[in-house]
């Protein structure tokens, strides 16, 4: 087979399925790499024929329309002025939601880092139709980076919620935002990795990572905007890449919508966020070499190394060199993994666990504590 048409063959395999490959290789490309000498009644037959082939692509990209159709108006852009003396102007992105909590009102979600220490009248939201708002009321989440605005009118275009924990890699997405200010931008890639936790985003003020990692094209301005499925869901929120030139290198990271919703939730119900809290020191150099160590079959898990007194984890039993292999039904992946799972269960709550212990597993129950009460020598 000639190379240009192997290439042709194997694109569109990738896009669109073996069977859509083999349908368009069987009439569309014998046609296409033929002879150019063709005469003007020869050229519409073949315009014709390209034109009723171009449809089977075309079904498929209609899915791409659909969502950028529906996502759109729930989308703003934000510029937040800064600063008193020497101001700066951030600019980034949101998407509108609704919550079953405060029936009747509509909010904008974002990004912390965008809206932070700026004033409510120096906050302008713009919405796709042109209309401009600034919020009623902010809240940041500074941990998390996550920021919640209420909107001063109601009857609003909101977004479709999904469920991130149902996300796959190789998912396509869709990224939406205002890229160097370009706002109601659309890009398009697939879900590349997933729990990527050790990320260095600056300021250190964001503890709590859990990003999905996407190739769709984000950039300075995407910050706050959703991160969209094929079913036209936010399925995440776009926060930050991985750049050595400033602009998008195909590596973007987004925090799983479930994450936000927990934290958007409770910053509308009473204004702050509670988090729960074990009372353990954990192993952040365990090591495949250390888990074989301890028999663990698998090098994964959180390695317990203390235990602080009165704590929840005292009063559970669980001891120093217990590795914790699962939270709640969740498989630990490290030590940073169960600190994200741990601070985002409802405090209070009764957990199972799965623990290693002495070359077996144990089936264990602890009850959460508030984070909020453990005393600051023991943080």
């Amino acid at each position: 087979m000639p190379a240009r048409r192997m290439l042709l063959v194997a694109v569109i395999s990738f896009a669109f399925g073996a069977s859509g490959a083999s349908y368009l290789t069987g009439w569309l490309l014998p046609a296409a790499l033929g002879d150019d000498d063709h005469t003007p009644v020869q050229r519409t037959a073949l315009y014709a024929e390209l034109a009723k082939e171009a449809e089977v692509l075309e079904r498929q990209g209609r899915v791409l329309n659909l969502v950028s159709k529906l996502i759109g108006p729930t989308v703003v852009h934000i510029e937040a002025k800064k600063g008193t003396r020497r101001t700066h102007e951030e600019a980034g992105s949101g998407v509108i939601l609704e919550f079953a909590k405060r029936p009747g009102k509509q909010f904008v979600l974002t990004n912390g880092h965008v809206i932070k220490d700026a004033a409510l009248d120096r906050i302008k939201i713009k919405l796709s139709d042109g209309r401009e708002f600034s919020p009623k009321q902010v809240w940041i989440d500074s941990p998390t980076d996550v920021a919640l605005m209420e909107l001063p009118a109601a009857g609003l275009m909101a977004a479709k919620v999904g469920d991130s924990s149902k996300v796959e890699i190789g998912d396509f997405v869709l990224a939406v935002g205002s890229p160097f200010g370009l706002s109601h931008s659309v890009t398009y890639g697939i879900i590349s990795a997933k729990g990527r936790r050790d990320l260095d985003l600056g300021d250190g003020e964001v503890k709590y990572k859990e990003f999905l990692q996407t190739d769709a094209a984000i950039n300075p301005g995407n910050s706050g905007g959703p991160l969209v499925n094929l079913r036209g869901e936010v399925i995440g929120m776009n926060t930050a890449i991985a750049s050595q030139s400033g602009g998008s290198e195909g590596i973007g990271f987004s925090i799983p919508i479930n994450m936000v919703m927990h934290i958007a939730d409770q910053l509308i119900s009473s204004g702050s966020v509670l988090r729960a809290f074990l009372g353990v020191t954990l192993d952040r150099e365990f090591s495949p070499t250390a888990a074989a160590k301890l028999g663990l079959p698998n090098p994964r898990g959180a390695h317990i190394t203390g235990i602080r007194e009165n704590t929840p984890a005292a009063l559970a039993k669980l001891k120093s060199g217990d590795v914790i292999l699962e939270f709640d039904g969740v498989r630990i992946e490290n030590d940073i993994h169960l600190v994200n799972i741990v601070s985002l269960t409802k405090v209070g709550k009764d957990v199972a666990m799965r623990v290693w212990r002495e070359g077996k597993p144990l089936e264990m129950t602890v009850q959460v504590g508030d984070r909020t009460k453990l005393a600051p020598e023991n943080e």
